[in-house]
């Protein structure tokens, strides 16, 4: 059973993770891959709406992945997207990234190699990890501007959607740990974490929600 203090803290950070950017026209749309098809679903979604003419997805498989998704992340957005409507000729696949860091430089890379021209990117994550992802697009990629985008959905129903609060609260943990140390180690901009924001961190990480901390070096 998850205490409502729990869930208060780990409703804390959610809302942080949250950038609070309004979707608008950009350059190209990266779906940055993972677990969740539903980024591959709000890309789509944007797509249409005429947010960016191209879409690259980038991701190969993981861990928490290769079972589900054995033809790489990037594959199974595509053919999701295109399940959705997206035509063929409009999405780029880079089948490689296996980190935040490399989705950025990989579809970088492959933009260039197709010379495409980018000065705005729209950035679709899950939701719980767009302040992550655009610290790290702000540190690997300065020269564009960065609009986050995620499924608009609340806590609760993100819960419902994986089906294990515990599992939630874990990724949650581990996403604010990396918005903390990942800029000293050179991964992404600083951010400002408020104090409040902190708190919450510590209090779940000392309850044990801990499986997706990474090592801390000094």
């Amino acid at each position: 059973m998850i205490s409502a203090q729990t869930w208060a803290d780990a409703q804390r950070l959610w809302d942080f993770q949250q950038m609070g950017h309004e979707p608008r026209p950009c350059s190209v749309a990266i779906g940055l891959g993972s677990h969740d098809l539903g980024v591959a679903d709000t890309t789509a979604d944007l797509y249409h709406r005429g947010m960016a003419p191209l879409v690259v997805f980038t991701g190969a498989t993981s861990r928490t992945t290769h079972e589900r998704m054995p033809r790489g992340e990037a594959e199974h957005y595509r053919e999701r997207a295109i399940e959705l409507g997206v035509p063929e000729r409009a999405i780029l696949v880079e089948p490689n990234a296996r980190n935040t860091g490399e989705n950025i430089r990989f579809s970088r890379a492959l933009l260039e190699q197709r010379h495409v021209p980018v000065s705005s990117v729209l950035l679709v994550s899950k939701p719980y990890e767009e302040r992550r992802a655009y610290a790290t697009a702000r540190k690997l990629w300065p020269d564009v501007e960065w609009v986050s985008a995620s499924t608009p959905m609340t806590l609760p129903d993100y819960v419902d959607s994986i089906g294990d609060a515990r599992l939630v609260v874990d990724m949650l943990v581990g996403a604010q740990q990396r918005l903390m140390i990942y800029p000293r180690q050179g991964f992404m901009i600083e951010q400002e974490i408020p104090d409040g924001i902190r708190a919450a961190y510590e209090r779940l990480r000392d309850e044990g929600f801990t499986s997706r901390l990474v090592p801390e070096t000094a």
